[in-house]
């Protein structure tokens, strides 16, 4: 079995939980080769001479799983390129919450169980999300967590026109909104006071952030549904989207973002039995 270990350099400094990981892998009879989740800035980072990095489409090739090393972030970037070449993924947490994250830093031992298939696959959700500016769609990408669409840095309000199939949910006058998957309801969406949903449910989730209206309310949409967004005739002629906590893209007065469920799904690895209400007791402190 050729599993990919892709660490994040800034989370764990001289990859010293990697090479463990590496090691407790090989003793279980693994062949593992690395590469590195994004491109990195030359001196910018430190990294142990010793380790041969792989180019993702040249380690990614053969392979039958990866592991990420790092916080949510690093997961979410690695996990979306790992699903379009069919590689589920399992997260070791480096960083603060780590909701996605399977295992952390002391649980590496549990490792030794991948080379004998004794996991589970646990399928995610994901929304296609394009930008479309006069007919014509001027930007795709995938979210596994959300897509969020914000007034930018100035102190102003825009106003935010939301269609689930064509027919009007409303207008959201505030700081901005957040479309999200299951997954990504206890991201962004959470501290914006949107639901908590079970991660392996389909549904589309609609969040306001800071809405300057008393009726404003979160909504939790058929998986089937179909959203549109655009700036209502209150709001400023620009916005900005944000993938999945991406560099944002500029949005002009007259331009849609569309949003529906993707025939992609993200494949993460278990190898616990946690509950989903244990992790929420975990990582939100009430444990």
């Amino acid at each position: 079995m050729k599993i990919v270990l892709s660490p994040n350099p800034y989370r764990d400094k001289g990859l010293k939980t990697a090479q463990a990981a590496e090691k407790i892998l090989r003793e279980a009879g693994a062949e593992t080769c690395m590469s590195f989740p994004f491109s990195l800035e030359r001196g910018n980072v430190e990294v142990p001479s010793h380790i041969q990095f792989l180019p993702q489409e040249t380690a990614f090739a053969g392979a039958e799983l990866l592991i990420c090393f790092g916080g949510d972030g690093t997961i979410l970037h690695v996990a979306k390129d790992a699903e379009r070449h069919g590689i589920p993924v399992l997260g070791v947490n480096l960083g603060g919450v780590g909701f996605m994250a399977e295992l952390e830093a002391d649980q590496l031992s549990l490792l030794e169980r991948l080379p004998q298939k004794r996991y589970r696959l646990e399928e995610r959700m994901m929304l296609d999300v394009a930008v479309r500016r006069e007919g014509r769609v001027i930007f795709r990408d995938t979210a596994l967590n959300d897509a969020v669409i914000t007034k930018g840095a100035v102190a102003r309000i825009i106003d935010l026109e939301v269609r689930a199939d064509g027919t009007t949910m409303g207008n959201y006058p505030g700081d901005g909104l957040i479309v999200s998957t299951p997954t990504g309801s206890t991201a962004y969406a959470m501290s914006a006071g949107g639901p908590i949903v079970e991660p392996t449910a389909e549904s589309i989730l609609i969040t306001p952030i800071c809405p300057h209206t008393l009726h404003a309310r979160s909504f939790v949409l058929d998986r089937n549904r179909s959203v549109a967004v655009k700036m209502g005739k209150l709001s400023r002629k620009t916005a900005y989207l944000s993938v999945d906590g991406g560099k944002a893209f500029r949005l002009g007065g007259s331009d849609q973002v569309e949003l529906r469920r993707s025939k992609s799904k993200a494949k993460l690895i278990r190898l616990t039995n946690r509950s989903f209400y244990t992790v929420l007791d975990q990582k939100l402190g009430r444990t």
